[in-house]
């Protein structure tokens, strides 16, 4: 689906949607979703994202006024994930929903290459990333353990050591009575990413941004990456680090309240890399934060 009216405009001149306006496009669309789902058919759904799809037509060959193409890029196993089923919702509703899926998928997608890539000249590339996901697991839970009651968000910034490549996520969870509740694709795209700075030794910043409950300012307990391992961030840190996506256009919470971050479980000695001349494993330190 062209999912805004911008990508409608820019994929209309491929001839893909005749002479529909975009609101059109979008009830026509809606009848025919609904129209296979009372057929009792699955329905998968995927953004048709202009350049992105663009580029995949020029990997292959394809042309973009093709309706193979279209079939080609729908099925592309590029793309992270399970998919997205359309339940008969509204697309109304529907669309920011699959906008921000696709956009997780994407960076997980970009977060696997990531990971993959620092794994390519490790002598044990499998139990090395077993170890790694199992790593990220247990302080993904903790996070989630350990920021209490409510709804947060966790968001999340690494570096390569090497090339400097950024990559970003944020995922929220949320703890009622005791009980977690985490999960969905953007818990998946942050876990992946994290793994990706695990595995590289990567340098970064964490934060945990708690939802404000009424007479309280918002909380935010913050983690500094060094080396693919975290360490609780001191107050004066976690103001930095806000104050730098300040700069970068996240906006600073009003009275926020900044707190170091709290305990979170130690790299185990699997997780660092295995090469000719990189030492031992746990050489470089594998204490816990």
């Amino acid at each position: 689906m062209a999912a805004d009216a911008t990508d409608f405009a820019c994929l209309s001149r491929y001839g893909m949607f005749g002479p529909a306006t975009f609101e059109a496009y979008l009830r026509r669309t809606e009848g025919q979703l609904r129209a296979l789902r009372g057929q009792g058919l699955e329905v998968h759904l995927r953004v048709l994202e202009p350049a992105d799809f663009e580029d995949f037509c020029e990997e292959f060959g394809l042309g973009p006024e093709e309706p193979a193409a279209r079939v080609a890029y729908a099925a592309d196993p590029e793309l992270a994930g399970e998919p997205f089923v359309y339940a008969g919702e509204r697309l109304g509703e529907l669309l920011p929903v699959l906008v921000e899926d696709h956009r997780a998928r994407i960076r997980i997608s970009i977060a696997c290459s990531a990971l993959l890539a620092a794994l390519e000249e490790d002598e044990r590339p499998e139990p090395r990333l077993t170890a790694v996901l199992g790593h990220v697991s247990e302080l993904y839970l903790a996070l989630a353990a350990g920021a209490g009651e409510g709804c947060h968000l966790l968001t999340l910034r690494t570096y390569g050591p090497e090339d400097g490549e950024e990559l970003t996520a944020a995922a929220e969870v949320c703890a009622e009575d005791g009980r977690l509740f985490v999960g969905g694709r953007e818990a998946e795209a942050f876990c992946v990413t994290l793994a990706a700075g695990v595995a590289a030794d990567g340098a970064g910043e964490l934060l945990l941004h708690s939802v404000p409950v009424a007479g309280r300012p918002p909380l935010v307990r913050g983690w500094r990456m060094a080396a693919g391992r975290l360490r609780p961030m001191t107050v004066p840190e976690v103001f930095a680090a806000l104050a730098e996506d300040a700069v970068r256009g996240a906006g600073l919470p009003e009275g926020v309240a900044a707190r170091p971050g709290f305990a979170l479980p130690g790299r185990p000695v699997a997780c660092d890399p295995s090469r000719p001349g990189a030492g031992e494993p746990g050489e470089a330190g594998g204490a816990g934060v």
